[in-house]
Formats: structure tokens, sequence, C-alpha cells
């Protein structure tokens, strides 16, 4: 429920509700006007066998689920060059690691002013969420009428909070990457069932078998296959290095909240 839920609402974005029809538009065009122009057929007939060795013309053999599969494509590589803006912008202006260690270091120091302007100098979703909980920290010092313990259960409420407003942000469009995994496998082992039976019926034709719709036959299922596979492989591997960058993004939120949470404890026992 959870993953159909993201779907919805990757669905909903402006992005994603423009780009999918976009794309899809712009696949079938191509597939009539550039795979499909004559110049890439035999006596210029797209009925007849593509030219030798002209590759345009061998994917236009594929069938009509071939521009579904071009459209797939190019949405997975529109969404993936998305997700790695949105990401590189979440990580700031340099380096995670290094922004993590220098906050640890101020805040060791009790140096509070200065690790709230090194997250004005890194900026991104990392730099938002501690800069929540410095802020926060910065404010209960100075509010004497609070016991420790609510003290730091507000620092920590506040980090949670702000975590949960830069999540969504970072996840948005996965689902559809995820989603382009499994149903690209699927349309491609569609398009090779379908070039399956156009093979073996026209081997079944009463007389000598009709060559020409068996290539074309055997010509469609390879091509929907190679399609399908190569979208599905393009789209996992994105979808896992995402996936791991938001991971490693989520690490160092989790491992400097620690640090601000474990630093005030200290400053109020």
């Amino acid at each position: 429920m959870k993953t159909q839920n993201s779907l919805g609402d990757s669905l909903k974005t402006v992005f994603a509700a423009i780009v999918i029809p976009v794309e899809i538009i712009i696949a079938i065009l191509i597939y009539i006007y550039v795979l499909g122009d004559p110049s890439h057929f035999q006596g210029n007939n797209p009925d007849n066998h593509p030219v030798q060795g002209d590759y345009f013309g061998i994917v236009y053999k594929g069938g009509v689920i071939v521009p579904v599969l071009i459209s797939m494509l190019m949405m997975a590589i529109t969404f993936g060059i998305e997700r790695l803006i949105t990401l590189s912008r979440a990580k700031g202006r340099g380096s995670v690691n290094k922004f993590v260690q220098k906050i640890r270091s101020l805040l060791a120091t009790n140096n509070i002013s200065q690790a709230i302007a090194e997250c004005d100098k890194q900026k991104g979703s990392v730099a938002n969420v501690v800069k929540a909980g410095l802020l926060k920290f910065s404010e209960l010092q100075k509010n004497n009428t609070l016991e420790p313990d609510k003290k730091i259960l507000l620092v920590q409420k506040d980090i949670e909070e702000t975590t949960q407003l830069e999540m969504p942000m970072l996840e948005r469009n996965l689902p559809i990457i995820a989603t382009l995994v499994s149903v690209a496998t699927l349309l491609g082992l569609l398009g090779t069932v379908m070039g399956m039976i156009k093979a073996f019926a026209a081997l079944a034709t009463a007389g000598a078998p009709d060559s020409v719709g068996l290539a074309n036959g055997i010509s469609e299922a390879l091509i929907n296959t190679a399609l399908g596979i190569g979208t599905s492989a393009i789209s996992i591997i994105m979808y896992n290095y995402f996936t791991s960058a938001i991971d490693g993004l989520t690490h160092a939120i989790d491992e400097t909240s620690f640090s601000i949470i474990q630093s005030f404890t200290a400053q109020n026992k």
C-alpha cells in the first residue's frame, strides 16, 4: 500500500504529469517518422525487410510495443537526470562527510553560532535539518524554565519534523523508476510473445512458409526483448544508486543529529 501511495504521489507532481505524456507522444512520432521512414526498408516499403545493416528499420519491425518501450526508456533517463540534480542539491555545496565532521568538531567546543554559519554555507537537505536542530539547541540553551529532558525531546522533535519535510523531496519520482523496472520487463515479454505468435502463424500457412512473416515475427520478438531488458536494467541500476545515495544522506543526518543531542545532553547534566 505504501508503494502504491508513493507512486500515486509521484504521478501527481507537475514534472511527472508533463514528462510522461510528452515522452509517449515523442516516442510515437520517433517510431512512425524516424524508425518507420521508407528509406530504411527494401523497395522503400515498410512492409518489406529492412535494408541490410539498417538498425532503424530493424527496431521498427519490433511492432506496436516498441514506441511504448522507447517512451519508458526516455522516462527512465529523464527521471534519472532529474533525481541526479535533486540529490546533488540535497548534498549541498561541499562534501557531506566533511560537513558532518566539521559540525561535530564545532559542537564539541560548543561553538553553535559557527556551526549554524557552516550550515548556511553548505546548504542542502542535510544542512537544513542540522540547522533546524542547532537553532532549537541555541533557543533552548537560554530557557531556564524547562527541565533538561523536555529540552532534549524538543530538539529531537524539531530535527525529526525537518527530516520528514526533506525526505519526500529526496524520494520523489523514485517509485516511477521502480515501476519501470518491472513494467518494462513485462512489456518486453509481451512483445516477445506477440512476435512468436506471428512467427508460428507464418510457419503454419499452407504450402511454403511465409519467410517474410516468419522473419518479422522473430524480429518483433527479439527487438521487444532487448528493449524491455535494456530499459529494466538501466532503471534498476539508477534506482539502486539513488536509494543508496538517499541512505547516505539519511545516515549523515542521523549522525549529526545524534551529536547535537549528545552535546545538548552533556551541557544540561
